[in-house]
This record gives structure tokens, sequence and C-alpha cells, in this order.
């Protein structure tokens, strides 16, 4: 069997940075599959991308597929000869379609009658042909977040396709695709002049050749050239980079030959708030910010693609693009702050938050109510009050500003009202609430922020859906899902000690006849599946996750309580001893009406009267405990109780003749159960082996 390297690229106009990743996933992934499917041996897969090019090399590929004998089997012998032994219709039918003779026939074996069956020499494939089928499926398949189409081609692609590089060993496959043709041409960077063709022999002299073109076609090599160019730079100076792991990526994407370059611009823009400057250099212009001990600089480095030798001119022309970037932030800063933001709300009546649920501003009288309602359900303290109510009136100002409203820094809503409400002599309290409020940073948020996001987002969720805007899995356009997770995870991180149902409520309450009420119910269901997501993300098993929602969703810091203490109780012998314990008890009164009815002179037996006089003690006792909520202190004394419970089903009989003591026996089981659900229904918790007795 001989074996040969692979080598194809696509050569195509600039691709945006942000598609090429997932394409090259996606090549990845149909030759490594298909390969596979078709029996052919590789030893690697080699990934290369640039702006112009998504490429890969496959080692020592195996040059044709092996022969294969299989085995077809037709109908039973019965169905495919007659009484004769001439072939019947489907004999012969079978043997049409599998374009074999009489004389290859032959009967196999089989418990249920013998089948007639011929073996067949399949001839291996040539791998180029696989190659050809592979790769014209991956240019018809292949996704992108846009295609266009260019000129006369019926192609649809990220960008107009140039050429196709198709080499196995050192000849080239035939193939041709629209208008393009297969050949050894690669061509390289555009900075030493337009069109830069090369020729490469064979697979194993891409990169070095693409090298002398000014293309450095292995991506994790241009990122570390990237990341030492600038820290070359860094060192020099005694800087550091603003930390930007997400732009790094970008970048390595956005160019073929880097060269980082040093430049500024004037000292004046630094009175802008930082992330205003680091907004523009790095989501607009996809320059990294440099700061020093003392804070933000007035440097930046970008990433040229050009001739290292003119890196003086390029830096001037970067400089003079980032001049009038900035000198636009710094017209739209000095204009809002002539106004405190408070100024900005009745601009709010202009924009609207959706057609049926009103503007902003009516949005922002909704956030403000429902901060309240918060505010009196978890009796915070005055202060905070106050400090929510006003950041809740407050938090949509920053919208209808120029610096948002222009659509330039669009990324900092929520950071602009910070700054705004500190430049109005608002409380610094206030401020960072209305940052927070967007629920983007969960962790260590203050509890006003925390009070308004979740008012925000609780009105956004049972006003979209209300209005029939239903989140599916394709289809998510206000972002329901992120919200509603953010919600809960706000709520768990802070917790807060609120019925989600009653807040559910009070927003629909407070929506009232903009929306339709009988949407509450799926609101309702979809949150409880937000919730079971979180106690997922808190690993807790999927059966004790079902035993503690299954009662109630709606404390979500107490169910998560719930659930921990199960959880550690879960694989421990007498824990598992009570839930086959429960189990029992509960299937016994399964499909039973009871009345709540139970006669203490109709406890004959002196297991159930004892029973009985510890359910009282530990009714008594769980009482005391759940107000503390003291969930693992509970289940011990339940762990204990379940003793008592055994002893019972030991020595007495429940499903007796005597109708009167069954039922009062029911009516003594079924306490015993509602108090156990006071915590979990623990009948849903499975115990391993359990399914299979």
């Amino acid at each position: 069997m001989n074996y040969k390297d692979l080598l194809i690229e696509i050569g195509s106009e600039e691709i945006p940075a942000g598609y090429i990743r997932n394409a090259m996933k996606q090549l990845q992934q149909s030759f490594s599959e298909q390969l596979v499917v078709a029996k052919l041996d590789f030893s690697k897969l080699q990934l290369f991308s640039t702006p112009r090019r998504l490429a890969l090399r496959i080692c020592d590929l195996q040059t044709e597929q092996k022969d294969e004998i299989i085995e077809l089997v037709g109908p039973p012998r019965k169905i495919a000869y007659d009484d004769e032994g001439n072939l019947t219709k489907a004999g012969k039918g079978f043997l049409r379609n599998a374009n074999a003779n009489a004389e290859d026939l032959y009967l196999k074996k089989n418990k249920k009658g013998d089948k007639i069956a011929i073996q067949k020499k399949i001839s291996g494939k040539r791998t180029e042909e696989i190659i050809i089928e592979i790769l014209e499926n991956f240019l018809k398949k292949v996704s992108f977040p846009k295609k266009m189409k260019w000129g006369n081609s019926t192609l649809d692609f990220a960008r107009p396709l140039r050429w196709i590089l198709l080499l196995f060993g050192n000849k080239v496959i035939e193939f041709s695709y629209d208008t393009l043709k297969a050949d050894r041409l690669s061509f390289g960077n555009r900075y030493p002049k337009l069109i830069t063709p090369i020729e490469i022999a064979e697979p194993k002299d891409y990169e070095k050749s693409l090298h002398q073109v000014k293309v450095i076609a292995a991506r994790n090599e241009r990122k570390t050239m990237i990341e030492k160019q600038i820290n070359k730079i860094l060192i020099q100076k005694n800087k550091k980079l603003v930390n930007d792991n997400k732009l790094l990526d970008i970048v390595t994407d956005l160019v073929e030959y880097p060269t980082a370059v040093l430049a500024h611009f004037d000292q004046e823009y630094l009175t802008l708030p930082d992330r205003v400057v680091i907004s523009t250099l790095s989501e607009h212009q996809k320059y990294f910010a440099v700061q020093d001990d003392a804070g933000l600089t007035n440097n930046f480095i970008f990433i040229a693609n050009g001739d290292p030798h003119f890196s003086d001119l390029i830096r001037k022309g970067n400089e003079k693009v980032i001049e009038a970037r900035l000198s636009d932030a710094k017209f739209f800063f000095d204009e809002d702050t002539k106004l405190k933001l408070e100024a900005y709300l009745p601009k709010l009546q202009e924009v609207t938050f959706q057609e049926k649920l009103g503007s902003l501003w009516e949005k922002t009288k909704r956030i403000e109510k429902l901060a309240e309602f918060i505010c009196d359900e978890l009796s915070v303290e005055k202060t905070v009050k106050q400090y929510s109510l006003r950041a809740a009136k407050l938090c949509k100002a920053d919208l209808v500003t120029l610096m948002l409203g222009e659509k330039e820094f669009t990324k900092l809503q929520g950071y602009i009202g910070h700054r705004y409400a500190l430049h109005s002599g608002e409380e610094k309290e206030v401020a960072l609430a209305i940052e927070e409020h967007y629920g983007y940073q969960i962790e260590n948020i203050s509890k006003a922020g925390a009070i308004v996001a979740i008012a925000d987002q609780i009105d956004t969720i049972c006003g979209i859906i209300g209005v029939g805007i239903i989140p599916t899995g394709s289809r998510d356009p206000f972002a329901l899902r992120r919200a509603a997770q953010n919600l809960v995870q706000i709520i768990a991180e802070k917790n807060f000690d609120i019925n989600l149902q009653r807040l559910i409520q009070t927003a629909f309450s407070i929506l009232n006849d903009k929306i339709n009420k009988s949407k509450k119910e799926f609101v309702t269901n979809f949150f409880q599946k937000r919730v079971e997501w979180l106690l997922k993300q808190k690993k807790i098993d999927y059966d004790i996750i079902d035993s503690v929602t299954h009662i109630s969703f709606a404390n979500i810091p107490d169910l998560i309580k719930r659930a921990k203490a199960l959880q550690k109780l879960k694989r421990q012998e007498h824990f598992i001893r009570l839930v086959l314990g429960f189990k029992r008890v509960s299937n016994i009164i399964l499909d039973t009406e009871i009345k709540n009815e139970l006669k203490q002179d109709l406890l004959i037996e002196d297991q159930e009267k004892h029973l009985h006089k510890k359910y009282l003690e530990l009714h008594s006792e769980i009482d005391h405990f759940l107000k503390e909520k003291n969930y693992d202190l509970i289940l011990q004394k339940l762990v204990q109780f379940g003793q008592e419970i055994d002893k019972f089903f030991d020595e007495v009989l429940v499903n007796i003749d005597d109708e009167a003591l069954k039922r009062n026996r029911y009516e003594l089981l079924n306490m015993i159960r509602q108090l156990f659900l006071q915590v979990a229904d623990i009948s849903k918790i499975v115990i391993e082996g359990e399914e299979k007795r």
C-alpha cells in the first residue's frame, strides 16, 4: 500500500476574521470524518489559515482503498425459489440488483430459515476520487454567517473564490469547480505586488514556499509572532498591554505577515473615560491599548500586514485614523455631559422598546415598580432601596445620549450610564448599579445592581413572551434565555430570598393589558428549565434536581441548599434505605384518595402508635429547623426516622381486610409523606441497580 501527502488550499478575497475559525473547523471535520468512513489511513491532519486562504495538509494518506469482499443477503429460500427449484421474481430481482449470476448464489444459514446470498468483490477507489467528492461537498455546504455571490458565478461563499490548490504527492489532482480549476499555484502577500504567484512543488514545501512570498500560513505561528513582537515593544518602553486575548485572536486572522508597530494619539483624549478610549482602539480599529503603572497611556500597538520597511509611514496613517475616531468620541462626551443624566429621561419616550410594549420610558417605569416590589420582598436596608429606585429610574437614560445613540459605542451601554451618572453628581452606588443592571458581571454585583438587573430582565422576559414572541432553539431575538439564566444566577449569587413565581405574577400585573395573561404558564415553565439548568451547573444530579423542583422551584437559594444537602447524602447506605422506605410509603398510598382524617382510636398496633408518636416529635423538630433552613440537620432527622418506618412495615400489615384500619394507616403514611415533601420528593431519587429489580 502506498502513501502520499495531500495539500488543499482554497484561496479567496479577504474573509472576515470572525468567519475563519469555524470554517476551518468544518474543513477539518469534513475530511477527518469522511476519510475514516472511506477507510483511508493517514498519520496526521494539519490546518493552515490566513484571511485569504483555508488550507489543510494530510500526511501519509493511503493512495487507494483496499478491495473488499462483501456478502449480500437476499430473500428467504422459500421466497427465492418455487416448488420446482426455479428462481422466482424475487430471486431474479435480487440477482439483477446485485449484478450477479445464478451460479454465484449460495444458501446462508439463518435461525428463521435459510436465505440466498452472494459474495461480491468491491474494488477500492483511488484516493483522488474520494478527495474530489469530499472537497466538492465541503465547498457546497460550508456555512458562514453571511455568504455572497460574485460575477457570473453560481457559487456562494464568504468572499469570492480566486484559486484552488490541490496536490497529492507532487501531482495536481484534476478538479474543476465552477470557473476554477485546481493547480499547484498559491498566491502570496499583496504588499510586494498585487499578484504574487508561487508554485508549490509538493505538500511538504507549503509553509516554506509561502514564507518566500510573505505569508505565514500556520495560524499558531502567526499568533506567536504577534505576541513576541508586542512583548518586545512593551519591554523596551516599560509598558504593558490592556489584557485582551479575544483581540489577539481576531488580529491573528486579519493578517498574513504580521508586524507590530507602536503608535500614539494626542494626550488630550485621555480625559475620556478609559473604556471609551479602549473601545475606540480595540473594537473599531483592532488596535491594542497600552498602559503603565499609572494607568492608560496615549500609546497603542497595531499589527500591520504591509512591508515592515514602511512601518513609519503605516504608523502615521493609523494615527490619523485613530485621531478622527477619538475626536468624534470626545465631541459626543463633551456634548452629552453638558446635561445631567436625568435630563435625558424624556427622550426615552421617543424610542420604542417593543411595538406592543411601548417606549423605553414605559419600560423604565415598569422597572421602577418591579425594583420597589423586590426591595420590599427582600426587606432591604433603606439606603439600598433608595439606591435601587434611583438606579432603576436612570438605568436606560444613557441609551439616548450621543455616545450610544450614534451607534458608535453600543457595547458600552451601562458603562456610559455609570460614568455620566458620576459626572452628574449621583451617588457612586447608584452609578455602579446602572452599569451592573445589564447583568453581564454576576460575581460581585452590588445589591442595588442585582435588584435593578432582576427587575429589568423579568420585565423583558414576561413582556416579550406575553406578546407572543416565543424563543425557540433557532430563534431568540431578544436573548430571553440568556436573560433568564442571568436572572436565576443573580438570585443565587446574592442569596435573595425571593419567590420567583410571585415575581412573575407581579411582572404580569404591571404589564397588565399589554400582554396575553395566558402566557404566564409558559413563562413559569421557561424559568423552571432555567433553574434546572442552574442546578446542573452546580453539579447536582438529575434525579436530585427532579426531587427538589418537583415540589417547587420558586425560591432558588433554598432550592440549592436542599439539593446540595441531598447530594451529600445520596450514596450513603442509611440514606438509600430511607429512600427505599419512602418509595414504599408513596407506592402504597398511590392513587388513593386521602382525606387527612387520622383517627387515633384506630391506631391499635403498638408499632403504629409508636410511629405516630415519633411522627409528632419529628414534625415539631422539622418545623423548627425549616425556619433556619438547616437541611443537613433535617435530613439527619429524616434518616433516623427512616428506621421507624422500617420497623412499622416489619410489624404492621397495612393492606388488611378491615377497611377502616387500612384507610387510617394510609392516612398515617400520607402524613409522613407530606412531612418529607417539605424537603424533597425523595421517591424521585434513583438508587443504583433499582431499575434492574
